[in-house]
């Protein structure tokens, strides 16, 4: 009974202590204390983020992140990591957010926070310029290439009826079609479409009407329980949007405004 008395006594002093300990600081004191924001992205996403012949990432995302870095007065230090685990970094303070084109899902709200979204994309499947497919359905039984962690391997995964293969990104995607390792990729359809432009790379979207994800909001991630962060955070997206920045922005890396 001692025991049980003297427990008892010590979780009412934990839940006491706890309830006068002061909360815990917003990241943006943090961020601000720092003069840094640790922005990461894979680097394997072009046009929206990507390691350019000077070793630098650059792309939309890595605009816009290092743009919002500087209205909240801090420099943008841009990190790479692999998408898998990218969510598990943020969370695990390896860095502050997430710029990287991340679809809004319900799922990873139950984890992080949003601010934006910052643009729309749409899911498109791809096929080389010269192949036979013409349909979804004619897909079935043949191998899909995807992006490690995006929503568009669940999406791949939940319809099934073929064999799916996952790579980082983009570059690999596309080369894997081209070599035909696999017989159509899934992806978003904007950095697909600025590839074809300025890379003259042989491939055709398919007709797909009534395809999940037709339009999705892409955010930008924070840790949750930052409402001071994500307040200054968006008011630096919604300035940028109003003022011309975002469009000179967009126009210069994807060719339209995506927003």
């Amino acid at each position: 009974m001692k025991t049980l008395l003297v427990s008892a006594a010590a979780a009412l002093t934990l839940a006491w202590t706890l309830s006068i300990a002061p909360a815990q600081a917003d990241d943006l004191e943090k961020i601000k204390t720092a003069g840094e924001m640790k922005i990461a992205m894979t680097g394997q996403y072009p046009p929206f983020n990507f390691v350019n012949e000077k070793n630098e990432v650059v792309g939309f995302d890595a605009s816009i992140g290092t743009e919002i870095a500087k209205r909240i007065g801090v420099k943008g230090t841009i990190v790479t990591t692999a998408w898998d685990g990218i969510i598990a970094g943020l969370l695990a303070s390896k860095f502050d957010t997430i710029v990287g084109s991340m679809t809004i899902t319900p799922e990873r709200e139950k984890a992080v926070d949003f601010v934006g979204p910052y643009y729309h994309a749409g899911r498109g499947v791809f096929v080389p310029e010269s192949s036979a497919v013409k349909t979804l359905e004619e897909l079935t039984g043949k191998t899909i290439g995807v992006t490690l962690g995006e929503t568009h391997e669940k999406w791949a995964r939940e319809k099934g009826g073929w064999e799916i293969r996952t790579y980082k990104g983009l570059p690999e995607l596309l080369l894997e079609l081209k070599n035909g390792r696999v017989d159509a990729i899934v992806v978003d359809n904007i950095p697909v479409a600025v590839a074809v432009k300025e890379s003259g790379e042989k491939v055709r979207q398919l007709d797909t009407p009534g395809i999940e994800g037709g339009s999705v909001a892409i955010g930008i991630a924070i840790r949750k329980d930052n409402p001071e962060l994500k307040a200054a955070m968006q008011k630096a997206l919604d300035d940028m949007l109003a003022d011309g920045t975002y469009e000179k922005i967009s126009m210069e890396w994807i060719g339209r405004d995506i927003r």
